[in-house]
């Protein structure tokens, strides 16, 4: 039987890479492991850490095609990120200008989680544990 060990990594497509890179480093604080230019694909390539873990990759690649809704689409729903505290990841946020929807409680978990989106409207959860 085939045994995954976890989730390596998540790939994010970004249209603005600038923007997104200021995003997930200073907004949400991920913290940059490797940063690369592909010249060959026009494209550049951002390992972020989230608490030690490499898990996230920023690409940037010319004219991609935009998300065709939110959140319902096939594919990615969102991506979510564990927090402590959802009050304190909240204020995080938003002293950066992010909207982020109202607090929503898990009907089965009990546990506190809330919504907001990246610079390309990626839908991002905060799920309090």
């Amino acid at each position: 039987m085939l045994e995954i060990n976890k989730v390596h990594h998540i790939a994010i497509i970004c249209t603005d890479y600038k923007k997104s890179k200021q995003f997930y480093t200073e907004v949400l604080g991920l913290k940059i492991v490797r940063e690369v230019f592909r010249i060959e694909r026009n494209s550049c390539k951002l390992d972020l850490e989230v608490n030690g873990v490499y898990q996230v990759e920023l690409f940037s690649f010319p004219n991609v095609p935009a998300r065709p809704s939110r959140p319902e689409a096939a594919g990615l729903r969102h991506l979510a990120f564990e927090v402590d505290d959802i009050d304190e990841a909240i204020a995080g946020v938003q002293k950066h200008g992010v909207n982020v929807e109202p607090i929503r409680v898990d009907e089965y978990t009990g546990k506190r989680f809330t919504f907001f989106a990246d610079p390309d409207g990626l839908p991002i959860e905060f799920y309090e544990i």
